[in-house]
């Protein structure tokens, strides 16, 4: 007998932040039938985006205990920007902490996007990103870490009169964004970066022209997650099909049909 009527395959429990509004339409399109989401907001109150993102990762264990006891199979923090400023040892050992509390695989966005580059051969990233500078000179050393070579960054300009800057991009920025770094980075693959910067529609349209492989932080969150293992357990388990959109195109234009 089944446990639940939805997400019998799995169902994946995310933290988000607080003002994030494309984490969960990302997520509902790319997540294979069958599977579910539950979600839970990230709060702070502390008065800049570095602080605030590193007050997050403090309350991630908290946060996941708004799950309960629902039948949750994996755990996600879909928040790239707090791995940057915690950096890589202080990641893992707060990955750690959350998989012994709540004895589930937890998974980071930033981490997963790791997994991912590393399945595809990158050596050699391009930064697609919709970060203040500020973020910016936190986010390359983190990759570096990884031991990918940075060699280009872009994005698309920050609409300052948003209601928050990242989280208004839409995707024609991206993708004029994405068709520059494959044009000139040299790089072996974009990695398009931040849970909240519109992702989806770029990918398709730049793989349908040829463009530079590129993976997002919310479809290598998606691809790690629905394996439920732990971030650095994860296959290669189709992600080809995941990066192209075949699994998840169809959903996509059905639910969120390109302007």
């Amino acid at each position: 007998m089944a446990l639940k009527e939805y997400g019998n395959a799995g169902t994946m429990g995310v933290l988000t932040p607080q003002a994030n509004t494309t984490v969960e339409p990302e997520l509902w399109a790319l997540l294979p039938a069958h599977w579910s989401m539950l979600n839970a907001r990230l709060t702070s109150d502390k008065d800049t985006i570095e602080k605030r993102l590193v007050d997050y990762t403090t309350k991630f264990n908290v946060t996941a205990e708004q799950f309960a006891n629902a039948p949750t199979d994996v755990l996600t923090a879909a928040c790239t920007g707090a791995s940057y400023l915690i950096g890589q040892d202080a990641e893992a050992a707060l990955v750690e902490e959350v998989q012994a509390t709540h004895n589930l695989p937890f998974l980071t966005a930033a981490l997963a996007s790791v997994s991912a580059l590393r399945v595809m051969g990158a050596k050699k990233i391009a930064l697609l990103t919709p970060y203040p500078e500020s973020l910016n000179e936190k986010s390359t050393p983190y990759w570096e870490s990884f031991g990918f070579e940075v060699v280009a960054k872009a994005g698309p300009e920050l609409e300052t009169a948003a209601f928050h800057p990242i989280y208004a991009m839409t995707g024609p920025g991206v993708l004029a964004s994405y068709r520059r770094l494959s044009a000139e980075s040299g790089a072996d693959a974009v990695l398009m970066l931040g849970t909240g910067m519109a992702t989806l529609h770029p990918m398709i349209t730049g793989h349908a022209e040829g463009l530079l492989p590129s993976v997002s932080c919310n479809v290598a969150l998606v691809w790690a997650a629905v394996q439920k293992t732990a971030w650095n357990e994860v296959s290669e388990a189709g992600l080809s099909d995941w990066i192209s959109g075949k699994l998840w195109q169809e959903r996509l234009e059905v639910m969120f049909p390109a302007p």
